[in-house]
């Protein structure tokens, strides 16, 4: 048996949905884009949702549309995938990382105000793996120092916070429809918002910064006359065929939430003796959406002398798996520690400790709706067997 990290599950009608835009000859982004777009927000209960090429273009357009320029620092949580970074690097703005809990891998709320400046203009907190972040913690920050929110939740798909969709909390919410993500565009990405003057300046900027898409141009009374743009924008538009990929996938969303939600449970109730290994957190009003199943390695004590070995066994424990036919992962990287960051901003490993030691001691394990029982059972089986 061969067991990836991942896989994508798609019903032959969800693959057949790709035909219609083919069909149609409208293949960039128009009617089934909208569709999309539509679905989303009653999924999420957000007022305007907007599609776009990916999670970091979301990322990239609200804080574009939200004002942030050069010599602008933003927030982020020092393990977690590198765009969330890179996206305030391309806008000329300054990283300012900030430490996790090892608990959650998510922002370390106590050390979230000491990181503000008066060149602070946002926080990026992230729904790592599909658990939403502390929110109304942060959101209490941002309205004493005046910041903008940006949601990473590219895992957020069915996170709830206090019973309320991720994204919400915030400015704006970006979201992934990667190959791993529950639900997938191939590539793909959308931006939630309940700010109407945000949404209309994301949607100009995604489309070169016109101030009409092409889908309302040609449905106007003269389809013949170009758009102005008022803005110089981007293209970072979905196209149908994507959208068509999507929506088609809406129409089983709380279905694929739940059937994730039951693997991560099977693997909690297994593996809930396993006391060298924590499971993903879970908390009264943390509702979380198991993206992947991340886990904590410790046979010892994690403290900066024992990295090292905790890290040389969780590798060999890869290998392993690997070699019976169980793919893990590293549950993501500390972003410090990655070349160009800590080169640019010269730092070292343990200026973020938590951040470190989950990079070096974690390992996340297949979790994908269409992962069958038996499957489920192998991989249960092959961790179980381990004795650090």
């Amino acid at each position: 048996m061969n067991i990836p990290i991942a896989k994508t599950n798609l019903l032959d009608s969800e693959i057949e949905s790709v035909l219609s835009p083919l069909n149609s000859g409208w293949l960039v982004q128009g009617p089934r884009v909208k569709e999309f777009e539509d679905k989303w927000s009653a999924f999420t209960n957000a007022d305007h949702s907007i599609a776009v090429t990916s999670c970091t273009s979301a990322l990239h357009l609200s804080l574009a549309a939200l004002g942030f320029g050069p010599r602008d620092e933003a927030i982020v949580p020092a393990f977690t995938w590198i765009s969330t970074a890179n996206v305030i690097e391309h806008l000329g703005g300054r990283v300012i990382f900030c430490d996790i809990n090892l608990d959650t891998f998510n922002l370390d709320i106590s050390a979230l105000e000491s990181k503000i400046s008066k060149k602070t203009k946002a926080i990026l907190p992230v729904h790592l793996f599909g658990l939403p972040a502390d929110m109304d913690p942060i959101v209490q920050l941002a309205k004493k120092y005046n910041l903008h929110i940006v949601e990473d939740a590219a895992c957020g798909f069915g996170s709830l916070y206090k019973g309320m969709h991720v994204g919400n909390s915030g400015d704006t919410g970006c979201f992934s429809f990667h190959p791993r993500k529950a639900i997938t565009t191939g590539e793909g990405g959308m931006v939630t918002t309940n700010d109407g003057t945000v949404a209309e300046k994301i949607r100009r900027l995604r489309d070169h910064g016109a101030e009409i898409t092409d889908l309302q141009r040609h449905h106007g009374a003269r389809p013949y006359l170009l758009a102005d743009h008022p803005d110089a924008g981007f293209n970072q538009r979905m196209t149908d065929l994507q959208g068509a990929l999507g929506s088609s996938q809406m129409d089983r969303a709380h279905d694929i939430v739940e059937e994730r939600r039951a693997i991560a449970d099977r693997y909690n109730k297994a593996f809930q003796d396993i006391l060298w290994l924590k499971k993903p957190f879970t908390g009264k009003g943390f509702s979380h959406g198991y993206q992947s199943y991340p886990c904590l390695f410790e046979p010892e004590g994690i403290n900066e002398n024992s990295i090292p070995r905790i890290n040389s066994l969780r590798n060999s424990w890869m290998d392993q798996l690997q070699a019976d036919g169980v793919s893990t992962r590293p549950a993501t990287h500390a972003v410090h520690m990655l070349s160009f960051y800590k080169q640019k901003y010269s730092l070292s490993p343990f200026d973020f400790p938590n951040a470190y030691a989950a990079d070096k001691c974690s390992i996340s394990f297949p979790l994908y709706h269409g992962l069958k029982q038996n499957e489920q059972d192998f991989v249960i089986e092959k961790v179980l067997e381990y004795q650090p």
